[in-house]
Order: structure tokens, then C-alpha cells, then sequence
């Protein structure tokens, strides 16, 4: 009579369930990060900007005072570099859509041999470190004239906010049918209007997620700016360094430019974030 060997299937583990326990820790694990790395830098740049002398071995400033914040917003030249900033930024944000819009038509549209070097090419000024690019354009700008000028510190960002922008514009570009735009061919449309009724409204998620980028970095751009740009022209960026500057700091007057600086960005942010819904916003950034 032959023994029958029954082999037990090998044991497996259990998938471990994810309890409320674990979504606790987890909600304060992110919770604590993020106050650790947003809420709580600015919370000393807040009280830096209100204190009247803040040294060790106080754990807290012992007299407060907002007169830094009426001197600074009354400061003229420290409201011209924002002014600056803000023109500067929009003027880049609007040539640089400008510029990649077209460029992203073809990378996305007309194969090509070299279509690989030419978007290493594109994506060079991001790889080269921007104060390697500044130095070397800021060479170039001092030859033709534009070195300590506002233009010349608008075409140097475009440098820099360009790459991305028309790394988002292919993205989304490649997302259209062709078939939809054969259908309007057929159709008698012509090239304005393909434009203008397909293309233009189909790209509006890569332009407003590559505008929001663009504007963002011009206007928190210090390296090329200071290169290119100091100390004719005075963006806010450079106003901080000066109140950073080893020989004369002034950390609570660099607490409100700080805070100056963050303030368009975080206005930009929230606009966007009303006009753009979720998937609008992934299907411009999804395939960086």
C-alpha cells in the first residue's frame, strides 16, 4: 500500500492591512515634515522681522517692533526693485511661451534625425549650472552692449525659464490627435484656424503650467540677474543679497524682503490653483 505524501503549499504572507493606526502616524509624519520644512522657516523669518535684537542666550526675541516693516514698504528703491521684478517676470513668462510654443510644434510634431541631440541642446542651460551659463553670456552681453540693462537681464532668464517651458509645451502637444487636425483639414480649415479653434485651446494646459514655472523662476532668478544685470539693475532677488551681505546684515530687514519675495508666488499659485482644475494641471505636467 503506497503512502500518500500530502505537501502543505508553502506559507505566504499576509499582506499586512493598512489600519487607522497606520494612517495616524502617517498624517502626523507628513504633517510634522511639513512643518518642519515649510511652516517653521517661516515662522523665524517672522519673528526676525518684528524683533528688536535677538541674541543668545534667548530662546525668543525680548522686544518687538514693526517699524522695520513700515521703513522697508516705504523704501523707494526697494519698491522699484519689485516693480522691476514683477515687469521683468511677466515680460519673460510672455516671450518665453512665445519662443517655445513653436519650437514644441515641431519637436512634437516632425520627426527629424538629431531630434535626440537637439533636446540635450535645449535642455542644456538647465544641466550647466546657471552661474557657469550667467558668466559666460554675461561675457558675451558685455561685447554687445547689453550687460547692465533690463533687456539684457530679460533675454539671460529666458535662458533659463525656456528649456522647461518648451519641455511642457512637447509634452502637451504630442497629446493631440492628428486625425483632429486631418478632420479640420478635410473640413476647410485653414492654418490660422487650426491654430487658433485647435491647437491653442488643446496646449492651454502646458501654457498655463509653463507660464506659472516661468514666471516663478524669473522672478526668484538671482544668479544670471546679479551677473548680468548688478548693480544698474535691481531686481528683489539682489536686494536680498545685499541685506545678506557678510559685512553688513541685516537679517530682520532680509526677513521682509523674504516675505515680500514669496508673496507673488504664492498669489500666483492660488490663482492658478482656482483656474486650473486637477487634470488640466496633470496633463501639462505629466510628462516632463
Amino acid at each position: 500500500m503506497m503512502a500518500v505524501l500530502e505537501l502543505a503549499p508553502p506559507a505566504t504572507a499576509r499582506r499586512r492591512m493598512f489600519r487607522p493606526e497606520d494612517r495616524i502616524l502617517v498624517t502626523i509624519g507628513l504633517f510634522g515634515s511639513l512643518a518642519l520644512a515649510i511652516a517653521l522657516p517661516l515662522a523665524l523669518m517672522f519673528i526676525w522681522s518684528i524683533a528688536d535684537g535677538w541674541q543668545p542666550p534667548h530662546v525668543l526675541p525680548q522686544v518687538y517692533t514693526a517699524s522695520r516693516w513700515a521703513s522697508v514698504l516705504s523704501d523707494q528703491g526697494l519698491l522699484q526693485a519689485m516693480a522691476t521684478s514683477l515687469g521683468i517676470a511677466f515680460t519673460v513668462t510672455f516671450a518665453t511661451a512665445l519662443i517655445a510654443l513653436p519650437t514644441a510644434w515641431a519637436m512634437a510634431r516632425f520627426p527629424f534625425r538629431l531630434k535626440r541631440l537637439v533636446e540635450i541642446f535645449i535642455l542644456a542651460p538647465v544641466i550647466i549650472p546657471g552661474l557657469v551659463v550667467a558668466v559666460g553670456i554675461g561675457q558675451v552681453f558685455l561685447a554687445l552692449g547689453l550687460a547692465y540693462s533690463v533687456a539684457g537681464v530679460i533675454i539671460v532668464q529666458i535662458v533659463g525659464t525656456l528649456p522647461l517651458m518648451i519641455r511642457l509645451m512637447t509634452a502637451t502637444l504630442e497629446t493631440i490627435p492628428d486625425e483632429l487636425i486631418h478632420a479640420a483639414r478635410s473640413l476647410g480649415a485653414g492654418t490660422v484656424g487650426i491654430v487658433a479653434h485647435i491647437i491653442l485651446p488643446l496646449a492651454v494646459p502646458g501654457l498655463l503650467a509653463g507660464g506659472l514655472m516661468s514666471f516663478i523662476g524669473s522672478f526668484e532668478e538671482f544668479d544670471k540677474s546679479f551677473i548680468v544685470g548688478a548693480p544698474v539693475v535691481q531686481t528683489l532677488p539682489i536686494k536680498l543679497y545685499m541685506y545678506l551681505d557678510p559685512y553688513s546684515m541685516q537679517l530682520p530687514l532680509a526677513a521682509i524682503v523674504s516675505f515680500i519675495l514669496l508673496l507673488p508666488a504664492l498669489i500666483v499659485f492660488i490663482i492658478a490653483g482656482r483656474i486650473l482644475r486637477d487634470d488640466l494641471m496633470a496633463a501639462g505636467m505629466g510628462k516632463i
